[in-house]
């Protein structure tokens, strides 16, 4: 799969220096570079979200306390992620900042308002424990369902020149 996202890149990469005289041109939004920029997302959101689900739990917090922090992880670790990546490719950190910010922010607002929503609703989810199987159960539901429901948010952007497709001009 990753090979077949980056294949698509290229291709969309490819085409983009093609029609770079003939003005703005949006970059092809394939179904696979979606669904690399969502697994993107989810990755930061997966171990923000379980990270702040742990530190709460570790301190005895209520789920309020314990959701707000696994929300305001899985956006650091979601930035970090695609911070780092461009930042790799030599940007300055604020401009590194910025693009991660248009590439993630919403993103990474649809995958947690899903996968928190589908755990808010989910009958007896926010008061399991680490130890249960009910929380990881309930847990590996609402991302399957997020990541469903992002990708398609994604593919949009992308194609829109917006979202991951910004930082595709820095990876090379």
């Amino acid at each position: 799969m990753q090979h077949e996202a980056h294949a698509a890149h290229a291709h969309a990469h490819h085409h983009g220096h093609a029609d770079a005289d003939q003005g703005h041109h949006a970059p092809a939004a394939t179904w696979a570079m979606a669904v690399q920029a969502t697994l993107h997302c989810l990755t930061g959101c997966a171990i923000g979200e379980v990270l702040g689900m742990v530190v709460g739990t570790a301190f005895g917090w209520g789920n309020l306390p314990t959701m707000v922090l696994a929300i305001v992880l899985a956006f650091v670790f979601g930035y970090s992620l695609t911070l780092r990546g461009v930042l790799r490719a030599g940007v300055d950190f604020r401009t590194a900042f910025r693009v991660a910010l248009a590439a993630d922010t919403l993103s990474i607002v649809v995958m947690e308002l899903m996968d928190n929503g589908v755990i808010l609703v989910w009958p007896s989810a926010m008061d399991a424990t680490l130890g249960d199987a009910l929380f990881w159960i309930s847990l590996a539901v609402s991302f399957v369902i997020a990541f469903m429901v992002t990708t398609p948010v994604n593919k949009w952007m992308i194609g829109r020149g917006k979202g991951h497709a910004v930082v595709h001009r820095y990876h090379h």
